[in-house]
């Protein structure tokens, strides 16, 4: 074989082995794209889970404090604020880390408002309420149920965005 078919040759082999070299980092970027989005799929569908749970903490909740019960109420929130854990504590893929920080501070203005329902209804229960204080305290508790409820849909909202 003459020397420029020996270049041919290995100017060949070289390019064949960059092709296998780039056609692997291809397949290796399309199985990360899907891995990924398999992680944001299976981050939503918890989320989506804890907030059913959550959901029927807080209609426990509602129907506690319709009733005046405070012990209720103490039990459905601690079942609540489970929930809310179990959000905090979720595996979250780098993507949707601003969407996780969403649902943490709406998680987190939902347990001050549940507090803050607690508190209201048992001091009602005392003799020394003040009840010109109630309207007040029962906006400022409301205010912060819609604050995190609304945090909790703007994540919704960006990570529909996302997908």
């Amino acid at each position: 074989m003459s020397i420029i078919g020996k270049k041919l040759g290995a100017l060949v082999c070289a390019l064949a082995l960059a092709c296998g070299v780039l056609a692997g980092c291809a397949n290796s970027a399309a199985t990360t794209a899907t891995a990924e989005q398999q992680a944001n799929r299976a981050y939503m569908s918890q989320v989506n889970g804890i907030m059913e749970e959550l959901g029927e903490g807080l209609d426990t909740f509602v129907d506690a404090v319709s009733r005046n019960d405070i012990v209720n109420m103490r039990t459905q929130a601690d079942n609540a604020y489970k929930a809310l854990d179990e959000l905090k504590d979720l595996e979250v893929p780098d993507e949707l880390a601003d969407v996780q920080e969403k649902y943490v501070k709406g998680a987190d203005k939902l347990r001050e408002a549940l507090d803050g329902y607690i508190a209201l209804y048992t001091e009602m229960n005392s003799e020394s309420f003040d009840m010109s204080t109630y309207d007040a305290r029962i906006d400022a508790v409301q205010s912060l149920y819609d604050e995190g409820v609304d945090l909790m849909a703007e994540a919704d909202e960006t990570a529909a965005s996302k997908s």
